[in-house]
């Protein structure tokens, strides 16, 4: 062994973590930080744990809403600085399982008898953690319902869900998930469904539950509606820390998965990262990790890497957690600071033949999170080369990308599990959301609102309105139409030339909504009519 290898392997020993309560490993050594860093650092890190202490004794941790953040409370209800929140919390996992139970029994059906498929309709939080879990778990032909989503508005895609579902919708069961049921991507999906289940002559209610806050526009429809159940969201649960609330453990259950097992995953994590000692704290390891990288700033991106196709659906999950948490305008004080940290990825070693040629060769714009899976599969692999197997060369594969980036410059960091099961991916999600809050008052900005969201649902509305101006207009247009313009100023807004003609395209392009495109020299002369 050269001089140099020696040393790396020097680093490696002193940077390598085994956390095997959580089953977790991790190593930072591929990460150029400085000897100095964690004793610079330790400041800021000890102001952070002391935050998060605040946060899990109850402090008001979301001003914007006056509310507490709680997500950690449903790992260990113990915690909860409330006898009602404990019992509540407790409450819910009872019945959740003795829901799924009775599902799962025949005692609650559909029309057409026991249920064997599930229909989950949310958006956000509301679906990324729950499709995450179940693509990371289940099992298509063994699980007890087998998933679908409605999580977008996309007509052309609800359509395609419900080809999937044509003949089965009477043993098919739907969850809708909103906290306020104002979400309106979920509300259409709902009224979707809805009609589905009218045309297939079924009545909606009986094969339908809710997930949603006691008293919002989603639970009355549910009472009015005669739903079979309702479950409870809190306020003091995000969508993006909701995986472990109602929102991601009845889906788990229902599909068939261990919760149990999933929320002690999750536990034995938290025990760790309440730790007020650097080394010995995985989310504290990796918020540093972040910082460093980034230079407080969020300057490089975070690629996410994961070796089991069971963990595809992780980054998008991480998407949500890390950017919409991170990314915010102002700090805790006001100032104007535009944090962020861009997550992407997919997985190895696919990634191998689309972006690894440029992450090792191109813009050094980025760190990457390995996620190492020691377990091949359940049983024996066979023999693809004398002594090696398929799993031998992902891993090879994982090793020999990481050495390559290293060789480059490129920085990363390694999280080992050794099997993709219901604890380690408990004690994956745990470990993110701790060191999402860490980081957060690291770089003292509000990890728990979200006011870049409502700006673009109020955008939004603020389009139908005007589509709905626009339409009364065309109504009354003669055969020769209306040009962008002329139907701006008739509507009372002229400066909404460009929304207009958007919207105008978009309703030609559907027979079903009568209007008609008659195609100018231009899109100035471009001319509409109803």
């Amino acid at each position: 062994m050269n001089e140099s290898s020696q040393n790396l392997w020097n680093r490696y020993q002193s940077n390598y973590f085994e956390f095997s309560t959580a089953g977790l490993a991790m190593d930072i050594s591929r990460m150029a930080f400085s000897e100095e860093f964690f004793s610079n650092m330790a400041p800021a890190m000890q102001s952070a744990f002391e935050a998060m202490a605040a946060l899990e004794q109850g402090a008001v941790a979301n001003p914007d809403e006056k509310r507490m953040v709680g997500h950690y409370w449903l790992r260990n209800p113990a915690l909860a600085p409330a006898p009602a929140i404990r019992a509540d919390i407790e409450t819910t996992l009872a019945s959740i399982k003795d829901f799924a139970a009775k599902v799962h029994g025949g005692v609650i059906t559909g029309a057409g008898g026991t249920f064997t498929r599930l229909l989950l309709i949310g958006i956000g939080g509301s679906a990324l953690g729950p499709l995450f879990v179940s693509a990371a778990l289940g099992d298509p032909t063994k699980d007890k319902l087998r998933l679908f989503a409605f999580d977008n508005t996309d007509p052309d895609g609800i359509d395609r869900i419900l080809s999937q579902l044509k003949g089965h919708l009477d043993r098919t069961l739907c969850v809708v998930i909103s906290k306020s049921g104002g979400t309106k991507e979920t509300r259409n999906g709902m009224l979707e469904a809805q009609a589905a289940y009218e045309r297939a002559g079924l009545k909606f209610g009986e094969h339908t539950v809710a997930v949603t806050s006691l008293g919002s526009q989603l639970d009355a429809v549910a009472v009015s509606g005669n739903w079979i159940a309702r479950f409870p969201m809190w306020d003091w649960v995000g969508g993006r820390t909701s995986q472990l609330s109602a929102v991601g453990l009845l889906p788990a259950a229902l599909q068939g998965i261990n919760i149990d097992q999933l929320i002690a995953g999750a536990r034995e994590c938290d025990a760790l990262t309440r730790i007020p000692n650097i080394r010995a704290n995985p989310s504290a390891l990796l918020s540093l990790m972040w910082y460093h990288s980034g230079n407080g700033k969020g300057e490089k991106a975070m690629i996410i890497l994961p070796y089991k196709d069971r963990l595809e659906l992780f980054s998008k999950y991480l998407q949500q957690l890390i950017m919409e948490s991170i990314g915010k305008e102002l700090d805790v004080a006001g100032n104007l600071v535009n944090q962020g940290i861009s997550v992407f990825g997919n997985k190895g070693s696919s990634d191998q033949h689309s972006y690894i040629q440029q992450l090792r060769d191109g813009l050094s714009n980025f760190f990457v999170t390995f996620i190492r899976v020691l377990k091949d599969r359940e049983a024996g692999s066979l023999l693809v080369e004398e002594g090696v197997t398929s799993g031998d060369y992902l891993d090879g594969f994982y090793q020999g990308t990481r050495r390559a980036l290293f060789e480059n410059g490129r920085e990363s960091i390694t999280l080992t599990i050794r099997e993709v099961n219901p604890f380690t991916v408990g004690a994956l999600i745990a470990l993110f959301e701790r060191a999402v809050g860490f980081y957060a008052s690291l770089v003292r900005v509000n990890a728990y609102h979200q006011p870049g969201v409502e700006a673009g649902k109020k955008a939004a509305t603020t389009v139908i309105n005007l589509q709905l101006k626009i339409a009364t207009a065309l109504k009354t247009s003669t055969a020769t139409g209306l040009t962008v313009a002329e139907i701006a100023g008739q509507i009372g807004s002229p400066s909404e030339v460009e929304s207009v003609f958007l919207i105008c395209e978009h309703l030609s392009a559907n027979p079903d909504r009568g209007v008609t495109k008659l195609a100018g020299a231009s899109i100035a002369e471009h001319r509409y009519r109803g």
